[in-house]
């Protein structure tokens, strides 16, 4: 067992300071006053450092140089989750777009073996893709889109076994019977790359469909004819979205707006790649952003750090609420709320710790302690 003291902390539900958190193995054990805190109990003195859950990202492609969907080996898994654990990710979905069956299964190999081999971070698979709108399909690749079919989700759930934790598919082109046996088998369906109509996006919301990819990207827009996807999304009480706040991808006035009519329903994502120059995936860094070789914007350079400063410095978000888009809701998405995304006796001991000026200077992974270089 061991303590951190000395820090401010971002609870997910309220700012504490004088406490102390007590780690045992993987998990937390208790918070207490830090005057209570026994004399022979190891202790890291964090030296009034803000400390807050660690970042989830339910949407993030690569880093350090590793794409899985490039390289769909557990090494590569290995490099990625070392490089998101610097800016204070402890918790991904690695994700793949829409791909070949070649590289989905190889991607399915890759994660499954990391996770049996008890690797660190790594939640699941998601799929953006192939299952989407090629009217909307962004950067993907439409040799490789889609139709949905029940035999095709079974075989892709067969295959799984289990790894495959969210599909962004387009709501429009999957019937009930699809949509109930993704969920049947506990994998998350956000609508995404779809030009659904507000009918289409809500019958989707009634089916269960409860969450949403890169909200404005790829997706039907908001008009006062026809309020798309995202005018359903606005109009929900329940339903989730995923936004990348990088000025790219949304404006941050956009951010700010959305923040305020979905309050706890929008969280973050990165969206990150790294640069690729050949094959079906080609990520070139322009001026901040990744585009494909016809200069089609197709991912970010953030980090959950980056989207956090973001989220408070240019959208006008409390503190304690850009840590939430970054961990509390992206837990409840998932459906991990009960162990992951807060501060709190019970809770796995995922943190990371950050100065004033949003530079990670440690995480707990698991329990953990790691110094960021």
């Amino acid at each position: 067992m061991y303590a951190l003291r000395n820090s401010t902390i971002y609870t997910g539900t309220s700012i504490e300071q004088r406490k102390a958190i007590l780690i045992d193995e993987s998990n937390i054990i208790d918070i207490i006053n830090e005057k209570d805190l026994p004399s022979d109990i190891k202790c890291y003195n964090l030296n009034g450092l803000n400390l807050a859950p660690g970042f989830i990202d339910l949407q993030v492609y690569g880093g350090g140089k590793a794409l899985l969907s490039v390289n769909p080996t557990v090494e590569a898994l290995h490099t990625i989750n070392e490089s998101f654990q610097k800016s204070g990710t402890t918790r991904f979905l690695i994700t793949i777009p829409t791909s070949s069956p070649e590289i989905i299964s190889a991607c399915i190999k890759a994660t499954k073996q990391y996770l049996d081999e008890g690797g660190s971070g790594l939640i699941g698979l998601h799929l953006e893709g192939p299952f989407i709108n090629s009217e909307k399909k962004g950067a993907h690749n439409e040799h490789y889109i889609q139709s949905v079919s029940l035999a095709d989700l079974k075989k892709l759930v067969e295959e799984a076994q289990g790894v495959v934790k969210m599909i962004t598919l387009a709501p429009e082109q999957c019937n009930a019977e699809c949509i109930e046996f993704l969920q049947d088998n506990n994998i998350i369906i956000s609508a995404g790359h779809s030009n659904a109509t507000y009918q289409q996006a809500k019958d989707a919301f009634d089916l269960g469909v409860n969450t949403c990819t890169h909200l404005f990207n790829a997706m039907s827009g908001f008009s006062h004819r026809e309020p798309g996807l995202v005018g359903a999304i606005y109009d929900s009480d329940n339903v989730y979205a995923s936004i990348i706040p990088d000025g790219f991808h949304s404006d941050f006035a956009a951010v700010r707006i959305s923040k305020k009519i979905m309050n706890n329903r929008l969280f973050i994502i990165t969206d990150a790649v790294v640069e690729n120059l050949k094959g079906d995936f080609i990520y070139r860094a322009e001026s901040g952003r990744f585009v494909d070789g016809k200069g089609t914007l197709a991912g970010s350079s953030l980090t959950m750090m980056q989207a956090v400063k973001n989220c408070i410095e240019k959208a006008d978000i409390d503190v304690d609420e850009a840590i939430r888009m970054a961990s509390t809701y992206p837990a409840k998405v998932i459906g991990l709320q009960h162990h992951l995304g807060k501060i709190a006796p019970g809770f796995a001991a995922d943190f990371v710790v950050f100065d004033d000026s949003y530079h990670v200077h440690n995480i707990v992974s698991e329990g953990r302690f790691i110094a960021i270089d």
